[in-house]
C-alpha cells in the first residue's frame, strides 16, 4: 500500500523541527492531551512515530501506531528498534480500522483533513469512535475548518506557505508547501466545513465535540517575540478538537 507519504517520509520527519510545529502544534496537542499515565493510547496518521513516542515517554502504558504510508511506518519501526519503547506500529486505514482492542484516548495529528468529501469523514469518524472505549476522547490536529485559506496571509516566515486550486468550496484542495534549508515538498489536503465535521462526529456516536485555538509555548513567545506569531495566531492554520465518545 502506497500514499503519497511514501517517496517524503525523511522530509516530512525533518519538517517536523520547524519552529512553529515545536512552539503551537505539538505544545497545543500536548496540552489538550494532557497526562496519558497508565492509559492505552492509539495514535492514527502516527507517521514516523513523532507523537507515539512522545505519549509512551510520557507515561501511557499501552501504544499503538497506525499510518496509511508503509515508508512512514518503516521509519517508526526503525526508531523502535534502536530505542525499544514497546511500541506496535501497524500499517493501517483510518477509514475502516478493526483493531482487537479499544483504547483510552485516540490521538491524530493530520488525519481528517485528507478526507476527500464528507463520506470519507465520516468513514475516518466511525473508525476512530470503533478504537475508543466509551467515555473515551479522541485529540486532534487538522488544518482549520473554520479559515477560509483563498484569503489566507503568507505563513512563509515559518516554514510553508497554503495555496489553493479554484473556487474555495467543499472539497477543495489545499496545497501545504513545506520549505527545509535544501528542499521543499508539497502536502495535498481537502477543505470540509466546521459543521460538516460536527455532523460527522455526532453520527459516529460522539456525544460532544470542543474546538480549541492554538496555544503559543511560552519558549516559542520569549525566542521570538510575541510579532513574529501575530499571522498565524490571528489567522490560525491548524485548529485542534476534542471529541467525548
Amino acid at each position: 500500500m502506497t500514499t503519497n507519504y511514501d517517496p517524503i517520509a525523511e522530509q516530512y520527519k525533518l519538517s517536523k523541527q520547524q519552529p512553529w510545529r515545536t512552539h503551537i502544534e505539538a505544545y497545543s496537542l500536548l496540552q489538550l492531551v494532557g497526562n496519558p499515565a497508565g492509559m492505552s493510547v492509539l495514535d492514527v496518521a502516527c507517521g514516523e512515530g513523532f507523537y507515539t513516542r512522545l505519549l509512551r515517554q510520557q507515561g501511557a502504558a499501552k501504544v499503538t501506531g497506525v499510518d496509511l504510508s508503509q515508508g512512514m511506518i518503516d521509519l517508526a519501526r526503525r526508531q523502535e528498534v534502536l530505542h525499544q519503547q514497546g511500541i506496535d506500529y501497524l500499517v493501517g486505514d483510518a477509514k475502516n480500522l478493526e483493531l482487537p482492542h479499544q483504547y483510552d484516548l485516540v490521538v491524530a495529528a493530520y488525519l481528517l483533513n485528507y478526507a476527500q468529501d464528507r463520506q470519507e469523514l465520516a468513514a475516518m469518524a466511525r473508525g476512530i469512535a470503533r478504537c475508543l472505549k466509551p467515555g473515551g476522547r479522541f485529540v486532534t490536529v487538522n488544518s482549520n475548518p473554520a479559515l477560509e485559506f483563498s484569503s489566507a496571509p503568507s505563513y512563509r516566515q515559518y516554514g510553508f506557505e497554503t495555496t489553493i486550486r479554484g473556487e474555495f468550496c467543499e472539497g477543495t484542495p489545499i496545497t501545504w508547501t513545506f520549505f527545509l534549508e535544501n528542499d521543499q515538498f508539497d502536502i495535498e489536503n481537502y477543505y470540509l466545513n466546521v459543521e460538516l465535521h460536527e455532523a460527522a462526529f455526532r453520527a459516529a456516536g460522539f456525544r460532544e465535540t470542543r474546538w480549541h485555538s492554538p496555544r503559543l509555548s511560552p519558549q516559542g513567545l520569549s525566542e521570538y517575540g510575541a510579532d513574529f506569531w501575530i499571522p498565524f495566531t490571528t489567522h490560525p492554520p491548524v485548529a485542534f478538537i476534542e471529541c467525548v465518545k
